[in-house]
């Protein structure tokens, strides 16, 4: 697997909370910003999958790597920006996720 796939990916990772909060500001404020705004990250965010499986990453392990990370940042993202509780177990969820992650990437890199 290339490193420019990757890198792809964790691009896409950081882009998939973009979209998100357009709908969360698109559900407060019915503006014409915001819907253009999540449609934009809506379609650049998945093109970042395209771009790493040109470089030869597999569809499975770039879209997984792709949800994880777009999970992980948007819980972040709920709770730094919009006051989303986060106890304990959310937590330790979180850090399975980023495990998954990071044993699929290992995975690859291993076998």
């Amino acid at each position: 697997m290339s490193l420019v796939g990757l890198a792809w990916v964790i691009v896409g990772g950081f882009l998939e909370p973009l979209w998100v909060i357009g709908l969360k500001k698109y559900s407060e404020k019915h503006s014409f910003f915001w819907i253009v705004f999540t449609i934009l990250f809506m379609y650049l965010s998945p093109m970042t999958i395209a771009f790493a499986m040109q470089d030869g990453m597999s569809l499975g392990m770039a879209y997984s790597i792709w949800t994880g990370l777009g999970a992980v940042f948007s819980v972040l993202v709920g709770y730094f920006l919009f006051k989303d509780k986060m106890d304990r177990l959310k937590v330790v969820f979180i850090a399975m996720i980023i495990a998954g992650v990071v044993g699929l990437e290992m995975s690859t890199v291993i076998g």
